[in-house]
Order: structure tokens, then sequence, then C-alpha cells
């Protein structure tokens, strides 16, 4: 693949190239590598992890496709995608569209754990892939459970979760997968619900509960920007990293100044303020002029109609909102600007669920 230059600053410019491999190779273990006492079960394991909101990165400077972190923020929502798995004496079975991001982590977790048998895999994700509600991560995260409870649970949550972070890929066209950039939230927020924050390398810094009985409500602008793949790439790794050397201060104080004490108190309202300042911010603001201006436009009239929350998903274009107001009332704010409600919903506060078929 061809090269890409990065460009933090004036005298910031490094190339990086993409080099993409079959699935199963380059893996990262993590130490985590040994001989386990596993127990596979029979029958099914089915695993449901919830969709996301990546409200924002808190700084691009700290990672990279090759190097997971950078810290961020973000919530669980009530959309979901499920894995399911089953023993199998040898091979991988796998039905689902992205097979080579599935069988890469199959083998990442086979290796790990030292399985020499099989699965046979199922994955169905929520349909609203490449505008900000993190299908790959909750697939990921739900395979990496499903196969876990189907050989009796010899790794934790976290094991799980950091094995995820450090071998996060993205497919390419030729069905091979080359690394993608991941900060841990989507995952974080999946596995234990709410609203998380974590830190750099992956660290979950902060857990808690969010929004319970609002309502969440979903908008996609129209954009001919695309949030994937190269355009993805550079936006993250040039004028994005370029801010952040700025703002980094300034969004980490306002998450543990403002953000975590009005989580604390369930004070929405306090919330969405903070998430409005950090729009404007660093990477976010970034991400948010990627699409042109528009975007603050569509955010500025939600706000100006009082809903409480309004904040823009990782790269875009989804907008969230969350609110105490019903679905016809938001209807009647977002309709006569050109959109519509595309996603209704909630926040999930539990996290991802496991069942045995």
């Amino acid at each position: 693949m061809a090269k890409i230059l990065i460009r933090g600053g004036d005298l910031d410019l490094v190339e990086y190239e993409f080099q993409p491999f079959v699935p199963g190779q380059c893996i990262k273990t993590l130490g985590l590598e040994k001989d386990y006492q596993l127990t596979p079960v029979s029958g099914k394991i089915t695993v449901t992890a919830p969709g996301r909101i990546h409200l924002t990165v808190l700084d691009m400077n700290r990672f990279a496709p090759d190097r997971p972190g950078g810290g961020g923020m973000g919530f669980a929502l009530q959309i979901y995608c499920s894995a399911q798995v089953e023993c199998i004496p040898s091979g991988l079975e796998i039905d689902y569209s992205r097979e080579p991001i599935i069988r890469h982590f199959a083998e990442v977790f086979r290796k790990t754990v030292r399985y020499e048998g099989g699965f046979r895999i199922v994955v169905r994700d929520h349909q609203k892939k490449h505008v900000g509600l993190g299908s790959t991560g909750s697939v990921l995260l739900a395979l990496g459970h499903a196969m876990n409870s189907a050989l009796g649970s010899p790794l934790n949550r976290e094991q799980i979760r950091m094995l995820i972070g450090n071998n996060y890929v993205e497919e390419t066209e030729d069905g091979r997968v080359t690394n993608g950039f991941e900060t841990g939230v989507g995952p974080a927020a999946a596995t234990y619900g709410g609203m998380v924050i974590t830190g750099d390398e992956l660290a979950l810094v902060y857990q808690h509960r969010f929004a319970e009985g609002k309502n969440v409500f979903i908008t996609i602008p129209p954009t001919i920007v695309s949030s994937a793949g190269r355009s993805e790439f550079d936006l993250l790794m040039n004028r994005a990293r370029n801010l952040d050397y700025q703002d980094r201060e300034l969004k980490a104080y306002l998450m543990l100044m403002d953000l975590i004490p009005a989580l604390e108190k369930s004070d929405l309202r306090k919330i969405g303020d903070t998430i409005w300042e950090i729009e404007f911010r660093g990477s976010k603001r970034a991400e948010v002029e990627h699409h042109g201006f528009e975007i603050y436009r569509y955010m500025s009239i939600l706000r100006d109609a009082d809903l409480e929350f309004v904040g823009m998903s990782s790269v875009g274009p989804s907008i969230a909102i969350v609110t105490e107001r019903s679905r016809d009332e938001v209807a009647k704010i977002i309709e006569p600007v050109g959109l519509k409600i595309a996603v209704e919903t909630k926040v999930d506060n539990i996290g991802l669920t496991i069942r045995v078929d």
C-alpha cells in the first residue's frame, strides 16, 4: 500500500506505511499465552454487546495504527451486535460479511489460550457502519467473550479488552487486514455500560452510569466526506494531532473537573455543556470540520432549542442527542432543518451479556 505522510506540526513530519497481512499473522498475545485449563462447553454461547458513541479522543498524538491508546470518552447504546460460538473439532467456520476481521481475532484468541480445536461462529452487527456507532469494536468484543465462555472462561474481561485493542484491524479490499486505530473507548463502554473515560494504552480510568431513563436520538446529517479508510487516516494523523498539541490539557481538565462531577450527580445538562465545549477543542474540532461547518450549524440549532446533550460521535457524521424530551418533540426541532431521527434508543448501563443455549 502507499506510504502516507503524517504531519503534526511544522517540524513534525513522519512517514507511515500500512502493511496489510493475512488474518492470523502479526498476533500480539501480550504475555498472556500459556496453557490454560480449558473446558469446552457443549452447545452454543451467544454474547450480545452494545454499540457506542465515541465523544472524543483525549490526545491523537498518543496513538497510531500500530499503537493503541490516546485516551478518550464515550458511552454505550442500546443498539446491539452479537456473536454466537460453538466449539468444533478443528478449523473456523465463519458466518459474517466481514470474515477477515473475525478470522484474525479468532486466531489471536486461539493462540493466546493455546486452543487446538475450532469454532463455528455466527456474527450479526447493528448495520450502522462507518457513521460513528462502533460496529467493529462491539463485534470483536462479543466474539472474544463468546469464544472465552465456550472454553470455560480462561481470560477475564480486562484481558479480552486488551487483546482486542492491541490486535484491532480493519479489512482491506483483497481480503487481508491491516492495523487500525483504537483508543479502547468502544470496547470499554460495551463491556461495562454507561459512560467511560480511558487513558493511554487502553487504561480504563473511569466508568459511571449515564442518562438513566433519558432518551437517545441519533441523526445522521448528509455528508459527501468519507469517515473511513484513507480519509479517516489523513484526518486523524494530521490536523487533529496538531490541534491536540494545543488543547489536550484543556480537554483533560474538562473531563476531570467538570464531566466526572456532573456524572456523579447525574446532571445531564452540565454533562451536555461540557461535551459542547469539547466539540470545539483539539482533535474533536478537526473531526467536526472534516464534514464542513454544516455539522456545527446543525448542532448549534439543536443546542439553541435547549436540548440537554448534543455531540458528534467519533469522526461522524452521526450526532447524538440525549434528552428527556419525546421523539415527537425532537422531530419537530430537527425536521425543519432537513434532519431525521435515524435511531431512537437509550444508554446501555449494563454492558455485554452472555447466554448459553
